[in-house]
């Protein structure tokens, strides 16, 4: 974010990749809760009309007074539609089913591009992570969470099109860069749904480590069972199955991702104490 929130929201990142079924929803959740349980302040924000990242963790969508998308239009200010969750630290502003047409509402908007961030500075909670769970397309809620954003992490599947339509995605980083937030970086790229029964995975692993290097995470995401039947119990793996190999696997993913963090503040040079003028 902006120098001037940076301090009150810590680092904003969107989650993101236009084809559907790569592990978004359930990276953000898992992730999320694995930062909260470390001692992290968390906030998700659904971005994805399907609701799904507010579902999984328990929330009834049908009994909520405020979404995201009152925030977008301008109706509620975030601070009053956040909810907490189960787990100690972590909140979330829900969606609706409203958010559904809000992209035909937004185009007629000013500033559309840049109403998420806005509503973003002016919340007053201070969170160490704030994930925003974006829609698998590159609509105007995309462009929104980019635009609001520090950095972006791509979930990617372990499956023959893994690789598809990432240079897409990352010419539309590129446009947002050039256009809306010059600072977007990207976090990284996290493989999920690895089955270690088939070559296939092994082999779309390593391509895509050979087209990314040290931007993919060490940490891969199992196939797993129990990660796909958390959110109809509307718990986060964290709390639904906590010793399954899916929940070991991310929270190792947030592990890493503080462990990255530290690193890159660690690398920014800091000008010597005899350089700072009185």
């Amino acid at each position: 974010m902006r120098s001037d929130t940076a301090r009150r929201l810590g680092e904003v990142i969107a989650c993101a990749n236009q084809k559907g079924g790569v592990g978004k929803t359930t990276t953000v959740v898992s992730l999320a809760s694995y930062l909260a349980i470390g001692g992290k302040r968390v906030l998700i924000v659904d971005l994805d009309p399907q609701g799904n990242a507010t579902s999984g963790m328990g929330i009834d969508r049908d009994r909520l007074v405020g979404s995201v998308y009152d925030v977008l239009v301008g109706s509620r200010s975030a601070d009053e539609v956040v909810v907490g969750t189960a787990i100690p630290g972590l909140s979330i502003v829900p969606s609706t089913r409203e958010l559904a047409g809000i992209e035909v509402e937004l185009v007629a908007m000013g500033g559309r591009e840049r109403r998420l961030e806005r509503a973003l500075a002016d919340g007053s909670a201070p969170f160490d992570y704030v994930l925003l769970d974006c829609p698998p397309s590159l609509g105007l809620l995309t462009i929104n969470g980019l635009t609001a954003a520090d950095s972006v992490l791509v979930p990617i599947q372990c499956e023959y099109y893994a690789l598809e339509g990432l240079s897409q995605l990352m010419s539309t980083i590129d446009l947002v860069r050039e256009h809306l937030n010059p600072s977007l970086a990207l976090k990284g790229v996290v493989l999920t749904m690895f089955d270690g029964r088939t070559t296939l995975s092994a082999d779309v692993t390593a391509e895509v480590r050979r087209h990314l290097g040290t931007r993919v995470f060490s940490t891969i995401v199992p196939r797993s069972i129990r990660l796909a039947e958390a959110p109809g119990y509307g718990k986060p793996i964290a709390l639904y199955s906590p010793e399954s190999r899916g929940a070991q696997a991310y929270r190792a993913v947030a592990a890493e991702l503080v462990e990255r963090d530290a690193i890159a503040r660690a690398a920014v040079p800091v000008a010597p104490i005899w350089a700072t003028t009185p």
